[in-house]
């Protein structure tokens, strides 16, 4: 089963991809974090297998985050989160800086699923 750390503002927007997840039978949600600080620690305590993170946050956003994270392990596994659609720069910016996919809100369980499970 693979340890699942998310990273989101939005406390529902959390609750709806861990039911998503949990339901699944494939993944444990191990950590819930607010904005990309709390990603960098909770990275660092808790050694998820993947990273579900929202780009836009209050503090330190997700593309932020991913900088750091991708600095401290080339080998951390992120998904980001957007309701952009995955429209423009901020897209390509985050496939650059490392991250795996980009997964669209409102979330879609199978598309979801398909992409976490090919990681």
């Amino acid at each position: 089963m693979k340890k699942v750390l998310l990273v989101d503002d939005s406390i529902s927007v959390a609750r709806q991809l861990e039911k998503i997840l949990v339901e699944s039978g494939d993944f444990q949600v191990v950590g819930q974090g607010k904005n990309g600080l709390d990603a960098i620690k909770m990275f660092q305590t808790l050694h998820p297998d993947i990273i579900c993170m929202d780009m836009n946050m209050p503090g330190m956003d997700g593309i932020t985050a991913l900088r750091t994270l991708m600095s401290l392990d080339k080998t951390v596994k992120v998904v980001m989160i957007t309701s952009l659609g995955g429209v423009g720069d901020k897209f390509n910016e985050a496939i650059k800086l490392g991250a795996m996919n980009v997964i669209s809100k409102p979330f879609e369980a199978e598309n979801v699923l398909k992409i976490l499970r090919g990681l």
